[in-house]
């Protein structure tokens, strides 16, 4: 592959938006679609073309990026038959969504069958990562597909191959996993601070660089005291994750306690407080909620 490809994003919504305006700065030949056709609007003036359908902006695209709220998102648009027609010997299909490790599976083997490459290649830094080309992208699948996609993926951040098929989505799992425990943690700390007397941003400024430090504790952090809950990540989706981080678990005969109470947590949150289309940060007010406070 050269550096400059043509290809197709598949979902332009918090995420695939600012990817997509990415890859067009980056020099490619981009052409979007997304469901909603709003929503990528405004790519335009960036240099990208908007497609009418799915099937017309895969069309003569060499790489086909999704970035879709999950697999069951991801397998529907491969049902599409004028999709598979559309499709490229050869095209190379990045699945950057966020799904379960049998999801990948089942699409790289549905793929080859079609005479096409695939790999999951999910993403961590939220909005602001996505933004700066700085994600984090975990990417499973065969060692020479990953080279092949490496001009791609390093326009959008820092790849990491970590293993087979399905390898990528499983780290993204353990991502999250961590992601919301810490979230949870974080609440706690910047509510006994709030409540105790002390400075949060003070507090958090003091340790910085220290062994409690991270991107979570200084952004969410803040999101929290500030009551900033715009969203970067999506509260229902962080139950998703969590859900399928679960269902890995059990299916490998495993027991993570920490992770079902946060999943519980963030369920009651979504359901119960209509936190659903707030940041995952969001949390804090769960929490507030479990304490009597406003």
């Amino acid at each position: 592959m050269t550096n400059r490809q043509n290809i197709a994003v598949i979902g332009t919504g918090l995420m695939g938006f600012p990817m997509a305006r990415n890859l067009v700065r980056a020099g490619h030949h981009v052409t979007v679609w997304n469901r909603t056709r709003a929503r990528a609007n405004g790519l335009e003036a960036d240099g990208a073309r908007i497609a009418e359908t799915a099937a017309e902006a895969v069309n003569g695209a060499n790489v086909v990026l999704t970035m879709l709220s999950d697999g069951f998102a991801t397998g529907s648009l491969l049902e599409d038959a004028n999709l598979r027609l559309a499709l490229r010997p050869g095209t190379l299909w990045l699945d950057m969504s966020s799904a379960k490790p049998e999801h990948a599976r089942a699409q790289s083997k549905l793929l080859q069958g079609l005479g096409c490459v695939h790999l999951d290649a999910p993403v961590s830094g939220g909005t602001k990562g996505a933004e700066a080309a700085s994600l984090a992208i975990m990417v499973g699948g065969d060692a020479e597909v990953f080279s092949r996609a490496l001009p791609v993926l390093n326009d959008l951040g820092r790849p990491v191959h970590v293993g087979a098929s399905g390898a990528g989505q499983l780290a993204k799992l353990a991502n999250q996993t961590i992601v919301a425990v810490t979230i949870g943690a974080v609440a706690e700390a910047m509510l006994l601070l709030e409540k105790g007397g002390a400075d949060p941003a003070a507090v958090r400024q003091a340790l910085r660089g220290g062994f409690a430090d991270s991107t979570i504790l200084q952004q969410h952090g803040e999101r929290m005291t500030t009551g900033n809950f715009v969203p970067g990540g999506l509260s229902k989706l962080q139950v998703k994750d969590l859900d399928n981080t679960l269902a890995e678990a059990a299916a490998l005969g495993l027991k993570l306690p920490s992770t079902q109470a946060i999943r519980d947590r963030f369920a009651y949150f979504a359901e119960e407080m209509d936190g659903a289309d707030l940041d995952h940060s969001g949390l804090y007010l769960e929490l507030k909620a479990q304490n009597g406070l406003d």
